[in-house]
Order: structure tokens, then C-alpha cells, then sequence
């Protein structure tokens, strides 16, 4: 008889319940609720983009929002083009990954710390979002696409139907769509991780120069897992757009870049359901805030940072972790001390 793992029974049994509550939640939610998921699950792939290559890479990148808003762009710029979204986003996600391999390969290979890294990807967000935002003139176009510059580009065309540019997928079918990628991306990376790829990113990430001597090539690795990032990134950026029908500079903005690393904190880090998790509860949070005039979206997100890097260091799924393995060991000793207690004579133990 085979033995199956008790974490890969797990892992079966939520991938399941992922896959139910992807088909069940159109039925019990209104239109606008679940335009609001496929949101949340087009921002959660680009938090899992961080939180993989932070998480397991080592490599915090301050300015994730630019591979975010390349591959908006390249699919927004695509589909205006081709006409069909199918091939859109294969290039919103080649676009991203191509940028990342030319700017990692500098990076990695430069031998550069990882605080300037994040203080490059920083700049690189800046000057892309400076770029696309003086491009409004009618010169400034790729075949079909006006950039549009700071006013964007509106009524970009919004995933079909593989094969079939005729038939427009519906609300729900882009929840589907959406919700369908995030799950494909978390088992891709999942299974990722447990290759012999994701085992030596880890070693990389846990001490270079140990994995350097048992000759693998650490620069190497990040770059793959930069690129995969970036990649990832890259297919969120247009499930954003596709979401949206509409793409601007501010895909670029500052802002987005913190709250990513938000997201991947309070989530917790090293997972990889940490980082959706902190995405779909910050961004409700969000969400709930601004509906009302008496607290400041900005400031909650920022105490929501410092209550967790002060309490919860680890992030909520680690955290949670953490309590239930300590609750599982404690179980089975108290059983046993009752058990040893019983079957003792009176008097013995005093």
C-alpha cells in the first residue's frame, strides 16, 4: 500500500475546497462583489510573484509594480493589435520576464547587494512611470495603440474566448478566468518548490556560499527566480486590465509597491498562501475603509504594518501555524500523563 504524506493529503483537500468555492461564490454574490473578487485575485498573483521570490528567493524587490505594469501595457497594447487576447497574454507574461532576465543578469551578476537591488527595482518603477506618463501625444503609439500618457488607455478589450475574439467573457466567466489563474499559479509554484529547482532556490536563499561550494551557481538561481517572478507579475498586471478594461501610469505608482510588501508581511512570509491571504484581507479592509470619511485608507494600512511587525512578526500564516502544531504536541502528552497518572497507586506519586 502506498503511503501518502499527511501534507500532500492536505494540500489535495485545499486545493479542492479552492476549486468549490471558485465555482460556488458567483451563485451567492452580487455582480459588484464579485467584480471586487476578481480583483482581489488579479492583486493576489502579483503578491504571490513577491512573496516566491522574497519569500523563497531572498530577493526583496522594492519596485515588483514595474513588471506589474509591463505586462498590463504589453497585453493592453497586444490585444488592441491583434484583436484576440489568448496570444495578449502569453506576450504580457514573455514581456515581463525578458525585462526581468536583462535587468536581473546586471543585478545578480554585478554582484550587487540586496539593498541597492531594491533601490534599482525602485528606480526602474520611477522611470518607467515618468516614461509611459509623458507619452499623451498622438506620436506616441504602437500599430493600433495610442499610449495615451497620464490619461491612460481606456477600453482596452477584455479577455474572449480562446480562438474566438467574437465572444466576450462575462463577469462571471472573468472571475473564472481570474480565479482559475490564481489557483494555477500558486500549484505551479507549489510544485515549483518542491522540484530540484525550488530546493536549491532555498538553499541560495538560506546561505550562498555553502550552495557556491556544492556547485551550483547562486547568481544563477536568482536570476531564475527573478524571472519567474517577473513573469508572474506580469500575467497579474493583465488580469488587472482585463478586470478593468482600462490601463494608466499610476499600474506603476509608488504606492502599490508598498502595499505589496503589506500584503506579503501581514500574510506571512516564506508561504505562499500567506501572501493571497494578506492580499484579499488588506484589500477588503480597503475596501470597507473607503466607504467612510472618518479614517484615512493610508494611515489604517500603516498601523496594520506596525501591528504586525511588532506582534506578528511572522505574518498571520505562520503564526497560525505555529499555534496548531504546538496545540498538536500538546494533546498527546497531556493524553499520556493522565494515562501514566491512572494507572499508578495511590500514594505513589506525592
Amino acid at each position: 500500500m502506498i503511503h501518502v504524506p499527511v501534507r500532500t493529503w492536505m494540500s489535495v483537500v485545499l486545493l479542492a475546497a479552492a476549486i468549490a468555492v471558485l465555482i460556488a461564490i458567483p451563485d451567492f454574490v452580487e455582480t459588484f462583489t464579485l467584480m471586487q473578487f476578481t480583483l482581489f485575485s488579479a492583486m493576489a498573483v502579483l503578491a504571490l510573484s513577491l512573496g516566491f521570490i522574497w519569500g523563497y528567493g531572498g530577493i526583496l524587490s522594492f519596485g515588483q509594480t514595474a513588471f506589474f505594469g509591463l505586462g498590463g501595457y504589453a497585453y493592453a497594447v497586444s490585444v488592441l493589435n491583434l484583436g484576440e487576447s489568448t496570444e495578449a497574454i502569453a506576450i504580457a507574461i514573455a514581456l515581463p520576464a525578458v525585462f526581468a532576465a536583462f535587468l536581473g543578469y546586471f543585478v545578480f551578476y554585478g554582484r550587487i547587494s540586496d539593498v541597492y537591488l531594491g533601490v534599482i527595482t525602485l528606480t526602474v518603477t520611477l522611470i518607467l512611470f515618468n516614461v509611459v506618463n509623458a507619452t499623451a501625444g498622438d506620436e506616441y503609439r504602437i500599430g493600433n495603440a495610442a499610449l495615451g500618457g497620464f490619461n491612460g488607455m481606456p477600453s482596452v478589450p477584455t479577455f474572449n474566448l480562446p480562438g474566438n475574439p467574437s465572444i466576450v467573457l462575462d463577469p462571471t466567466q472573468g472571475w473564472y478566468a481570474t480565479g482559475g489563474a490564481l489557483i494555477v499559479v500558486y500549484v505551479l509554484l507549489r510544485l515549483l518548490l518542491r522540484s530540484r529547482f525550488g530546493r536549491v532556490a532555498i538553499a541560495v536563499r538560506e546561505n550562498e556560499t555553502r550552495a557556491s561550494l556544492l556547485g551550483y551557481d547562486p547568481r544563477l538561481i536568482k536570476l531564475g527566480v527573478f524571472v519567474i517572478g517577473g513573469a508572474i507579475a506580469g500575467l497579474g498586471g493583465a488580469l488587472y486590465v482585463n478586470w478593468g478594461a482600462f490601463v494608466s501610469p499610476t499600474i506603476f505608482a509608488l504606492s502599490l509597491s508598498a502595499e505589496i510588501i503589506i500584503w506579503v508581511t501581514v500574510g506571512g512570509l516564506g508561504t505562499l498562501i500567506g501572501p493571497v491571504v494578506g492580499c484579499f484581507l488588506i484589500q477588503y479592509l480597503d475596501s470597507q475603509i473607503g466607504t467612510q470619511q472618518t479614517f484615512n485608507s493610508n494611515l489604517a494600512l500603516g498601523a496594520i504594518l506596525i501591528v504586525f511587525v511588532l506582534l506578528l512578526p511572522q505574518g498571520l500564516i505562520p503564526t497560525i501555524r505555529t499555534i496548531a502544531s504546538r496545540l498538536v504536541r500538546l494533546r498527546p502528552a497531556s493524553g499520556n500523563a493522565t494515562e501514566s497518572a491512572a494507572k499508578q497507586p495511590v500514594g505513589a506519586a506525592r
